[in-house]
């Protein structure tokens, strides 16, 4: 009986972070698209000797490519670099603000200071895993539909771990 209450408060307390990680977790699975993503334009003053080779690193874009340099300004897929002024400018896709802010929470690594609440989250899951075997009495027939329920969800998750 304690369980059942544990599992209801538990659940009940952790409505509104479930929510995000079902949210974010689904944007997440698109990430390699621009669904969400919005257009945005920056430019930036770089140092005017910062040479072309270091431009991916001083913009921060990964595996910048420079296809062609002419009359000082170095192109790149999105956009240019100004060598004798400094500009650069470019254009990047982003998350929606509250979108990106909950991408980045599920994200998370050990280093980010609320980290503990991850584990927490995330410990709270297994609880909710675990305590769902006392929600029925064993022996009664709802109890082992849900075995049943167990086992063909254990086979799905292991068949999709493998392949």
């Amino acid at each position: 009986m304690k369980f059942r209450i544990y599992h209801r408060y538990l659940g009940f307390f952790l409505v509104g972070i479930m929510a995000v990680y079902a949210l974010s977790g689904i944007v997440l699975v698109f990430r390699d698209k621009d669904i969400f993503k919005k257009e945005k334009v920056v430019e930036k003053e770089l140092p005017v000797d910062t040479p072309v080779e270091k431009l991916g690193e001083a913009l921060r874009i990964r595996n910048l490519k420079v296809e062609k340099e002419e009359g000082g300004v170095a192109y790149f897929e999105q956009g240019n670099f100004d060598t004798k002024t400094g500009k650069a400018v470019y254009t990047v896709k982003e998350l929606p603000y509250l979108l990106d802010r909950m991408t980045h929470m599920h994200k998370a690594t050990s280093s980010r200071p609320l980290a503990f609440l991850n584990v927490f989250f995330g410990l709270s899951l297994l609880f909710f895993v675990v305590s769902s075997f006392w929600m029925f009495s064993p022996g009664t027939s709802i109890f082992k539909k849900g075995l049943y329920f167990t086992a063909a969800g254990l086979v799905l998750t292991i068949l999709l771990i493998l392949f």
